[in-house]
């Protein structure tokens, strides 16, 4: 048997290197070849092996091997992974890195780009799938890691594209928000990988648990009236643990996950007092997707003044992100806490996991401000004629008091208590301890037990 040459498989086999542990890679389809040529073997490396001790599936195409062109003995070798992984309930991890599809193939390497593509979306939802770029990934191999669950890419080195930029120019995949994460070098984009991999269930029947030591009761501090949404979200979380994702797509929110309890939880906070502008929509109803598929809970930090006002809005279908927004929340059987944090205006606390969309719990701190529209708002459209009676600004806080406080959510039902600040990662912890078996259904009854 011919040996293969390592030389043409140096950078996928250092890639694979970063993301396993150490000897643990065991290759499947190693002399795989196109041809009967001997040292035709193909542009991709498929196996398996240990991510931190986690049983993970990975491929790696290899550009210096035919630039890691694409065609259907490269699908084989990746359905061949697939069909292991499905059946192992263990996770893939997709390295891109091809020019595109060997031409003379014709119609057999397009139909092996569909086959592709199934198999991802068969894949979806069963098992979690990570794609990283380190290279070109363009036309069809751009839209089938765009199927992936999470995207990742190297800064000035990942090239992920349908029209060549040398056609239609640059595009920055991280704030038009294909990649959810952009790496500033290799390590780091493999080192982050491996952290989504340990974090994540390793398909939708397990649960993502984690003993990190730290106390579920520990009193927490922190300014309710200043912070930023991520310095909240390491302060409430175990041990400050937090993957952000979509960072340079929206500055509105902070998404990604977080361990609450030895729990993995998505999470979604909104920044202070920002709108829900487009991109916020649009990514939270990914992540809160996401986490249903795998029946990850979903902890929603509000402090949102409304939503965007503006042309530019409403001519990019601003509705329609927002209906998927509100669709992903009411469609999602996971478990899901809401905490208002601090504003709460007009559709902004309906959509941002309001109980009315199917939040099990929602929790508000003592100062929390919810009302149709913001307190300025409101005086100058209901109490208007009250202004020379009393200053705008008194008529304000008496609004806040009495229209727009948390207490007035509570007594209608749509808070379920006021927390202290203090006190809130205790009780976020408690909520998903008590709402961890959720997703497991409800018990099945034999028969009812009658009074006999």
């Amino acid at each position: 048997m011919v040996k293969i040459d390592e030389k043409v498989y140096g950078k996928a086999k250092a890639s694979l290197e970063m993301l396993f542990d150490t000897a643990t890679f065991v290759e499947l389809g190693a002399y795989t070849k196109r041809t009967c040529d001997g040292a035709d073997f193909e542009g991709v490396i498929c196996g398996y092996g240990a991510v931190n001790g986690k049983l993970t599936f990975a491929f790696a195409q290899e550009s210096g091997r035919a630039k890691g062109s694409f065609s259907e003995r490269h699908y084989k070798k990746i359905a061949n992974l697939y069909e292991l992984a499905v059946k192992n309930g263990a996770p893939v991890v997709g390295v891109f890195d091809s020019a595109g599809a060997v031409v003379y193939d014709g119609a057999e390497a397009l139909a092996s780009y569909g086959r592709f593509m199934k198999l991802v979306s068969d894949a979806s939802g069963i098992i979690p799938q990570i794609a990283v770029i380190n290279g070109i990934c363009g036309g069809s191999s751009a839209l089938i890691a765009s199927m992936f669950d999470i995207t990742l890419t190297l800064k000035g080195v990942s090239k992920l594209f349908v029209n060549s930029p040398f056609v239609v120019g640059e595009c920055d995949t991280a704030k038009s928000g294909i990649s959810a994460f952009e790496a500033e070098s290799e390590s780091e984009l493999f080192g982050f990988a491996k952290t989504l991999i340990c974090a994540l269930p390793s398909n939708n029947a397990d649960g993502a648990y984690c003993e990190n030591g730290d106390d579920m009761n520990r009193a927490v501090s922190f300014d309710a009236s200043e912070y930023s949404a991520e310095t909240l979200v390491k302060t409430l979380s175990d041990n400050g643990s937090f993957i952000r994702l979509y960072s340079a797509y929206t500055e509105n929110a902070v998404l990604g996950f977080a361990s609450f309890g030895g729990i993995t939880v998505g999470v979604a906070a909104s920044e202070k007092g920002a709108v829900l502008d487009i991109n916020t929509a649009r990514a939270m109803s990914r992540l809160i997707s996401f986490c249903d598929s795998f029946a990850i809970p979903v902890l929603t930090l509000v402090d949102s003044v409304g939503l965007d006002l503006s042309l530019e809005a409403e001519k990019a279908a601003y509705a329609s992100e927002l209906a998927r927004l509100a669709y992903a929340y009411t469609a999602s059987s996971n478990a899901k806490l809401t905490v208002v944090v601090g504003k709460a205006y007009g559709a902004a606390f309906t959509l941002l996991g309001s109980k009315a969309l199917g939040a099990d719990m929602a929790y508000a701190l003592p100062d929390a401000q919810i009302s149709v529209l913001s307190p300025e708002a409101s005086v100058a459209f209901v109490w208007n004629d009250r202004v020379g009676e009393q200053s705008r600004e008194e008529l304000e806080a008496e609004w806040k008091e009495k229209c727009a406080s948390a207490s007035e959510a509570c007594y209608k039902g749509e808070i379920d208590d006021i927390v202290k600040p203090e006190e809130l990662r205790a009780r976020i912890c408690a909520a998903f301890s008590m709402l961890a078996s959720k997703a497991e259904g409800h018990p099945t009854r034999r028969h009812a037990n009658m009074p006999l």
